[in-house]
């Protein structure tokens, strides 16, 4: 997500797009638990495969989860380092701005 003082607004945005749906956030919960098979999210979150595979693909896009194919069917596992990256942009833009930076417009 770029450096520590100077995050990636586009990474940002995209990453923050991925988390900013209850769907999603639903996915992620469940993969804290370990890696799923795309049929047990189906029916745990009662969601339509259409809907489901929509709301992973947006969270793979972003980089906030992995899949991997065996078989017949896809598995899907956090990547915690995205997750760390989010973590450590919301940290940079909750901290105080570094000194020597005058206050302004100029």
């Amino acid at each position: 997500m770029a450096t520590r003082t100077h995050p990636d607004p586009a990474r940002a945005a995209q990453v923050f797009h991925a988390l900013s749906d209850g769907t999603r956030l639903s996915i992620l919960g469940r993969l804290r638990h370990g890696e799923r098979c795309v049929c047990d999210l189906t029916d745990a979150l009662d969601a339509a495969q259409s809907r489901l595979s929509f709301h992973l693909r947006v969270l793979k896009e972003a980089g906030l989860v992995s899949d991997r194919r065996e078989g017949r069917w896809m598995y899907y596992s956090l990547n915690p380092e995205a997750l760390e990256g989010a973590a450590e942009l919301l940290e940079t833009l909750a901290a105080p701005p570094p000194t020597g930076r005058r206050p302004g417009c100029c």
